[in-house]
């Protein structure tokens, strides 16, 4: 029998008790805006709540904030072993987001944000407010909108079992135990994808260092143009022409962060500008310089400011072994040296003046059949990283919810 179960057997053999926030509470209620113009690097300590969403997990000992004290009206605050409440965010699953303080400095609560002070171990009350049970709790009733709100009643309302001290402190240590090796496992597989990068990128570099090469222009093996630069809005649709945005290009590959489309009747007066199997399309503005070849997937999509690069004889420069080298380090330089100097904005006319090292045709292919396997085990390893990432987060929270679920003690 596991420390845990002897715990519960000792301690708490008729069940737990399970309680409200409002019924543990020494004090609850809600912080004191703080805008993000008034955000310092240096003065009293202040969480605002979005950071509650974006930056911190079940604990924090530190905050990334900091405010003028003097110019904050009706200011609130919290100390060590607070828990405090998002109670403002964009999405009814993640609502009322808590986590615990403990670091040793007073800090300054942000306007929706709604600070618990309590008797409890502060950790397990964080991870116990963060089972998918409490999570149903918190999301109950609310009416989402741009933005979700909860209130200090509905987080008074949350039911947590509440056991001894003892049995508390045992599940964190427990639950901290498998967070640090989750952690370590995680660091040990990006490690891996690191360094598999670093030797691709080795790989990719010098195969570009070749011998009796000849140089060109882009503007001599290939037309380029700029896609849609004007508003597009008024022409989206539900479905009809895809289009693709600059953040939609990462090194040879296409990566959607949203898929949206254009009327066909707006993508015909702009004909020119419809991508083909083959093409390159680059980032124009951002990322400068990276680049993907369209594959069947895209065939036929239209751009939005990025660059396209349709090479005028395939028999003479292979589509994927520019786009190899347009993602080189070395093309990387030669780009920055030509983008306009207050942001990142790769001119078509610089672009074209890019001086491509071309060897001959079966050395093209030899190149891009080396790099596009050194990609795929890249590729490979990130997705089996993100999908042990995923599986380990499925099983850390099925099991912490199995830790927090107690039979319930009856009432007398």
């Amino acid at each position: 029998m596991s420390r845990l179960e002897d715990l519960i057997k000792e301690l708490c053999p008729d069940g737990v008790e399970y309680k409200t926030i409002g019924e543990i509470a020494t004090d609850i209620y809600r912080g004191s805006g703080i805008k993000r113009t008034e955000v310092t690097d240096s003065g009293i300590p202040c969480v605002r709540y979005g950071e509650i969403y974006t930056t911190y997990d079940i604990w924090f000992t530190e905050c990334v904030s900091h405010t003028n004290e003097a110019k904050i009206s009706n200011a609130k605050y919290f100390e060590h072993g607070d828990i405090l409440f998002a109670i403002t965010g964009e999405k009814v699953e993640e609502i009322a987001k808590s986590i615990a303080y403990l670091g040793n400095d007073k800090c300054m609560a942000g306007g929706d944000i709604v600070v618990l002070k309590h008797h409890q171990d502060p950790k397990y009350l964080s991870y116990a407010l963060s089972t998918n049970e409490a999570q149903v709790q918190k999301s109950s009733g609310k009416v989402k909108s741009k933005v979700v709100h909860s209130s200090v009643p509905a987080i008074k309302a949350i039911r947590v079992p509440i056991p001894p001290l003892e049995i508390q402190r045992e599940i964190v240590r427990i639950l901290d135990e498998y967070t640090e090796k989750n952690e370590a496992l995680k660091a040990e597989l990006t490690a891996e994808l690191t360094a598999r990068k670093k030797q691709y990128e080795v790989y990719r570099d010098m195969a570009f260092n070749c011998e009796g090469c000849r140089y060109q222009k882009i503007a001599e093996i290939a037309d380029t143009n700029i896609g849609l630069a004007t508003s597009v809005t008024k022409h989206k649709r539900e479905t009809g022409i895809r289009l693709l945005h600059n953040s939609d290009i990462q090194q040879n590959h296409i990566v959607l962060k949203n898929e949206e489309f254009i009327s066909e009747e707006f993508a015909a007066k702009n004909a020119g500008k419809i991508l083909h199997k083959n093409d390159i399309i680059t980032v124009h503005t951002g990322d400068v310089g990276t680049s993907a070849v369209i594959d069947d997937e895209y065939d036929g999509s239209i751009g939005f400011t990025t660059i396209t690069t349709r090479v005028k004889d395939t028999a003479a420069v292979l589509p994927q072994y520019l786009c190899h080298y347009l993602n080189s380090h070395k093309c990387k330089e030669d780009i920055a040296s030509r983008t306009i100097s207050d942001r990142s904005n790769l001119n078509q006319k610089n672009y074209e003046k890019l001086i491509v090292p071309i060897p001959s045709l079966e050395k093209q292919k030899r190149i891009v059949e080396m790099l596009d396997h050194f990609d795929k085990l890249s590729n490979d390893i990130s997705e089996g990283l993100s999908a042990e990432i995923e599986a380990r987060q499925k099983q850390y929270g099925h099991y912490r919810d199995k830790l927090l679920t107690f039979k319930e003690k009856e009432q007398n």
